[in-house]
Protein backbone atom coordinates (compact mmCIF):
# COMPACT_ATOMS: atom_id res chain seq x y z
CA UNK A 1 0.00 0.00 0.00
CA UNK A 2 1.77 3.12 -1.30
CA UNK A 3 -0.91 6.17 -1.34
CA UNK A 4 -4.36 6.79 0.64
CA UNK A 5 -6.98 8.99 -0.58
CA UNK A 6 -10.39 10.10 1.13
CA UNK A 7 -12.78 12.89 0.91
CA UNK A 8 -16.21 13.91 2.24
CA UNK A 9 -17.53 17.17 3.16
CA UNK A 10 -16.52 16.21 6.65
CA UNK A 11 -13.25 14.39 6.24
CA UNK A 12 -11.08 15.81 3.26
CA UNK A 13 -8.29 13.67 3.61
CA UNK A 14 -7.00 10.58 5.28
CA UNK A 15 -5.17 13.09 7.52
CA UNK A 16 -8.14 14.21 8.73
CA UNK A 17 -9.57 10.64 9.35
CA UNK A 18 -6.83 10.00 11.53
CA UNK A 19 -7.29 12.62 13.83
CA UNK A 20 -10.98 12.19 14.07
CA UNK A 21 -9.79 8.13 15.02
CA UNK A 22 -7.26 9.72 17.75
CA UNK A 23 -10.51 11.50 19.03
CA UNK A 24 -9.35 14.76 17.86
CA UNK A 25 -12.97 17.01 17.07
CA UNK A 26 -12.31 19.27 13.64
CA UNK A 27 -15.53 21.67 12.77
CA UNK A 28 -13.52 22.38 9.54
CA UNK A 29 -16.18 21.31 6.37
CA UNK A 30 -15.23 21.31 2.74
CA UNK A 31 -18.51 21.93 0.62
CA UNK A 32 -17.49 20.70 -3.22
CA UNK A 33 -13.80 18.75 -3.93
CA UNK A 34 -10.61 20.28 -5.00
CA UNK A 35 -10.22 18.10 -7.91
CA UNK A 36 -7.16 20.46 -9.29
CA UNK A 37 -6.33 16.90 -11.64
CA UNK A 38 -9.15 18.41 -13.90
CA UNK A 39 -8.73 21.50 -15.95
CA UNK A 40 -11.04 24.28 -14.67
CA UNK A 41 -13.51 23.88 -17.37
CA UNK A 42 -13.92 19.84 -16.74
CA UNK A 43 -14.43 20.83 -13.40
CA UNK A 44 -17.03 23.22 -13.69
CA UNK A 45 -18.84 20.45 -16.02
CA UNK A 46 -18.19 17.90 -13.53
CA UNK A 47 -20.84 16.53 -11.48
CA UNK A 48 -19.91 15.85 -7.88
CA UNK A 49 -19.69 12.25 -8.74
CA UNK A 50 -16.37 13.13 -10.66
CA UNK A 51 -15.11 15.37 -8.52
CA UNK A 52 -15.39 13.31 -5.40
CA UNK A 53 -13.32 10.50 -7.44
CA UNK A 54 -10.85 12.34 -8.89
CA UNK A 55 -10.29 14.10 -5.29
CA UNK A 56 -9.46 10.77 -3.31
CA UNK A 57 -7.40 9.41 -6.45
CA UNK A 58 -4.98 12.60 -6.59
CA UNK A 59 -4.80 11.89 -3.10
CA UNK A 60 -3.72 8.45 -2.95
CA UNK A 61 -1.48 9.27 -6.67
CA UNK A 62 0.50 12.08 -5.28
CA UNK A 63 1.00 9.95 -1.67
CA UNK A 64 2.10 7.22 -3.32
CA UNK A 65 4.86 9.76 -5.37
CA UNK A 66 4.04 7.83 -8.44
CA UNK A 67 2.92 9.17 -11.63
CA UNK A 68 -0.12 8.93 -13.28
CA UNK A 69 0.56 7.93 -17.24
CA UNK A 70 1.49 4.37 -17.05
CA UNK A 71 -0.65 3.70 -13.44
CA UNK A 72 -3.82 1.17 -13.75
CA UNK A 73 -6.80 2.27 -12.49
CA UNK A 74 -9.97 0.97 -11.39
CA UNK A 75 -12.75 2.95 -10.66
CA UNK A 76 -15.69 1.15 -8.56
CA UNK A 77 -19.07 2.61 -7.57
CA UNK A 78 -22.38 1.30 -5.93
CA UNK A 79 -24.90 3.62 -7.94
CA UNK A 80 -22.41 5.61 -9.77
CA UNK A 81 -23.91 9.78 -10.44
CA UNK A 82 -27.82 9.77 -8.78
CA UNK A 83 -27.94 12.80 -9.72
CA UNK A 84 -27.71 12.17 -13.38
CA UNK A 85 -29.65 9.33 -13.70
CA UNK A 86 -32.81 11.18 -11.72
CA UNK A 87 -32.02 13.83 -13.95
CA UNK A 88 -32.65 11.66 -16.81
CA UNK A 89 -35.35 9.41 -15.66
CA UNK A 90 -37.61 12.53 -15.37
CA UNK A 91 -36.51 14.35 -18.65
CA UNK A 92 -36.78 11.08 -20.61
CA UNK A 93 -40.48 10.68 -18.84
CA UNK A 94 -41.67 14.34 -19.39
CA UNK A 95 -39.47 15.59 -22.54
CA UNK A 96 -37.41 13.48 -23.57
CA UNK A 97 -35.92 15.67 -27.17
CA UNK A 98 -34.51 18.19 -24.20
CA UNK A 99 -32.37 15.95 -22.78
CA UNK A 100 -28.89 17.43 -22.31
CA UNK A 101 -26.19 15.16 -23.87
CA UNK A 102 -23.25 16.70 -21.63
CA UNK A 103 -25.75 14.95 -18.75
CA UNK A 104 -25.89 11.66 -20.72
CA UNK A 105 -22.01 11.98 -20.94
CA UNK A 106 -21.82 11.79 -17.38
CA UNK A 107 -24.47 9.15 -16.87
CA UNK A 108 -22.23 6.14 -17.76
CA UNK A 109 -20.94 4.58 -14.57
CA UNK A 110 -17.38 4.74 -16.02
CA UNK A 111 -17.43 8.42 -16.37
CA UNK A 112 -14.82 9.26 -13.50
CA UNK A 113 -12.52 6.56 -15.51
CA UNK A 114 -12.64 8.84 -18.50
CA UNK A 115 -12.45 12.16 -16.86
CA UNK A 116 -9.17 10.81 -14.68
CA UNK A 117 -7.60 8.99 -17.83
CA UNK A 118 -7.81 12.25 -20.11
CA UNK A 119 -6.99 14.67 -17.47
CA UNK A 120 -4.15 12.55 -16.41
CA UNK A 121 -2.71 11.47 -19.82
CA UNK A 122 -2.94 7.90 -18.57
CA UNK A 123 -2.58 5.29 -21.51
CA UNK A 124 -2.93 2.24 -18.77
CA UNK A 125 -6.00 0.13 -18.58
CA UNK A 126 -8.94 1.29 -16.92
CA UNK A 127 -11.74 -0.45 -15.54
CA UNK A 128 -15.44 0.65 -14.16
CA UNK A 129 -16.92 -1.88 -11.19
CA UNK A 130 -20.23 -2.20 -9.17
CA UNK A 131 -21.48 -4.59 -7.35
CA UNK A 132 -23.78 -2.55 -5.04
CA UNK A 133 -22.89 -2.14 -1.05
CA UNK A 134 -20.06 -4.24 -2.51
CA UNK A 135 -18.76 -2.73 -4.21
CA UNK A 136 -15.40 -1.83 -2.45
CA UNK A 137 -14.26 -5.27 -1.58
CA UNK A 138 -14.93 -6.21 -5.38
CA UNK A 139 -12.81 -3.36 -6.66
CA UNK A 140 -10.14 -4.34 -4.29
CA UNK A 141 -10.13 -7.48 -5.01
CA UNK A 142 -9.92 -6.54 -9.15
CA UNK A 143 -6.93 -3.86 -8.53
CA UNK A 144 -5.01 -6.42 -6.16
CA UNK A 145 -5.52 -9.63 -8.98
CA UNK A 146 -4.25 -6.84 -11.70
CA UNK A 147 -1.38 -6.17 -9.64
CA UNK A 148 -0.29 -9.53 -8.97
CA UNK A 149 -0.98 -10.86 -12.08
CA UNK A 150 0.74 -7.62 -14.31
CA UNK A 151 3.25 -7.38 -11.17
CA UNK A 152 2.14 -3.72 -11.55
CA UNK A 153 0.85 -0.49 -9.51
CA UNK A 154 -2.84 0.15 -9.37
CA UNK A 155 -5.05 2.84 -8.84
CA UNK A 156 -8.22 1.78 -6.65
CA UNK A 157 -10.95 4.49 -6.70
CA UNK A 158 -14.35 3.57 -4.61
CA UNK A 159 -16.87 6.79 -4.61
CA UNK A 160 -20.57 7.01 -3.92
CA UNK A 161 -22.78 10.43 -3.59
CA UNK A 162 -26.27 11.06 -2.33
CA UNK A 163 -29.51 10.22 -4.14
CA UNK A 164 -31.77 12.39 -5.15
CA UNK A 165 -35.61 11.84 -6.59
CA UNK A 166 -37.53 8.69 -5.85
CA UNK A 167 -34.02 6.69 -6.99
CA UNK A 168 -32.42 8.05 -3.68
CA UNK A 169 -35.57 7.63 -1.37
CA UNK A 170 -35.34 3.90 -2.01
CA UNK A 171 -31.68 3.61 -1.98
CA UNK A 172 -30.96 5.74 0.95
CA UNK A 173 -27.67 6.54 0.22
CA UNK A 174 -27.64 9.91 1.79
CA UNK A 175 -23.86 10.97 2.57
CA UNK A 176 -21.07 11.72 -0.01
CA UNK A 177 -18.02 9.62 0.32
CA UNK A 178 -14.82 8.47 -1.81
CA UNK A 179 -11.56 6.91 -1.42
CA UNK A 180 -8.49 5.75 -3.26
CA UNK A 181 -5.73 3.19 -2.57
CA UNK A 182 -2.33 2.55 -4.81
CA UNK A 183 -1.78 -0.65 -4.30
CA UNK A 184 1.70 -1.92 -5.46
CA UNK A 185 2.90 -5.66 -5.07
CA UNK A 186 6.21 -6.69 -3.78
CA UNK A 187 7.57 -3.38 -2.85
CA UNK A 188 9.31 -2.83 0.77
CA UNK A 189 8.06 0.80 0.74
CA UNK A 190 4.47 1.42 2.28
CA UNK A 191 2.23 -0.47 4.24
CA UNK A 192 2.28 -4.28 3.72
CA UNK A 193 -0.83 -6.06 3.37
CA UNK A 194 -1.79 -9.55 3.19
CA UNK A 195 -5.45 -10.59 1.33
CA UNK A 196 -7.37 -13.78 1.80
CA UNK A 197 -10.78 -14.24 0.60
CA UNK A 198 -13.31 -16.39 2.86
CA UNK A 199 -17.03 -18.08 2.22
CA UNK A 200 -19.58 -15.21 3.91
CA UNK A 201 -20.96 -15.08 6.92
CA UNK A 202 -18.07 -13.67 8.45
CA UNK A 203 -17.75 -11.86 11.91
CA UNK A 204 -17.80 -8.02 10.72
CA UNK A 205 -15.17 -5.63 11.50
CA UNK A 206 -15.07 -3.77 14.96
CA UNK A 207 -15.99 -0.18 14.34
CA UNK A 208 -17.20 2.73 15.71
CA UNK A 209 -20.75 4.15 16.39
CA UNK A 210 -19.80 6.80 13.62
CA UNK A 211 -18.39 4.88 11.41
CA UNK A 212 -21.20 2.60 11.49
CA UNK A 213 -23.99 4.88 10.30
CA UNK A 214 -21.45 6.18 7.64
CA UNK A 215 -21.52 3.05 6.58
CA UNK A 216 -25.40 2.55 6.02
CA UNK A 217 -25.90 5.75 4.75
CA UNK A 218 -23.14 5.22 1.62
CA UNK A 219 -22.24 2.06 0.44
CA UNK A 220 -18.27 3.29 -0.34
CA UNK A 221 -18.29 3.91 3.38
CA UNK A 222 -17.65 -0.10 3.75
CA UNK A 223 -14.01 0.52 2.82
CA UNK A 224 -13.67 1.89 6.14
CA UNK A 225 -12.86 -1.36 8.18
CA UNK A 226 -9.72 -1.04 5.86
CA UNK A 227 -9.04 2.56 6.17
CA UNK A 228 -9.17 2.77 9.91
CA UNK A 229 -6.94 -0.27 9.84
CA UNK A 230 -4.47 1.71 7.86
CA UNK A 231 -4.37 4.36 9.79
CA UNK A 232 -3.54 2.52 13.03
CA UNK A 233 -1.10 0.76 11.32
CA UNK A 234 -2.00 -2.90 13.08
CA UNK A 235 -4.55 -5.19 12.89
CA UNK A 236 -6.82 -7.15 10.70
CA UNK A 237 -10.29 -6.72 8.96
CA UNK A 238 -13.38 -8.17 6.82
CA UNK A 239 -14.59 -6.79 3.82
CA UNK A 240 -17.59 -8.05 2.00
CA UNK A 241 -16.50 -8.55 -1.89
CA UNK A 242 -19.96 -10.63 -3.26
CA UNK A 243 -23.18 -12.29 -1.99
CA UNK A 244 -20.65 -15.11 -1.00
CA UNK A 245 -17.27 -14.01 -1.00
CA UNK A 246 -15.26 -11.82 1.83
CA UNK A 247 -11.96 -10.69 2.29
CA UNK A 248 -9.84 -11.07 5.11
CA UNK A 249 -6.97 -8.21 4.92
CA UNK A 250 -4.07 -8.46 7.98
CA UNK A 251 -1.06 -6.33 8.33
CA UNK A 252 2.26 -7.58 7.27
CA UNK A 253 3.84 -7.59 10.66
CA UNK A 254 7.45 -7.37 9.11
CA UNK A 255 6.53 -4.84 6.81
Amino acid sequence: MQGIGLWSPQLAGFDAFRRQLAGETSSTTQARPSALALSPNERRRAPESVLVAIEAASQAVAASGRTTDNLACIFASAYGDQATTDYMCRVLARVPTELSPTRFHNSVHNASAGYWTIATGCRAPSSAVCAGNASFGAGLLEAVVLACADNRPVLLVCSDTAGTGPLGELIGCTRVFGCALVLSPGTTTGLGLRLSTMTLPAHPSSMTAECRAWMQDNPTAESLPLLAMLATGQGDCRLVASKHLGLHVQMETNA
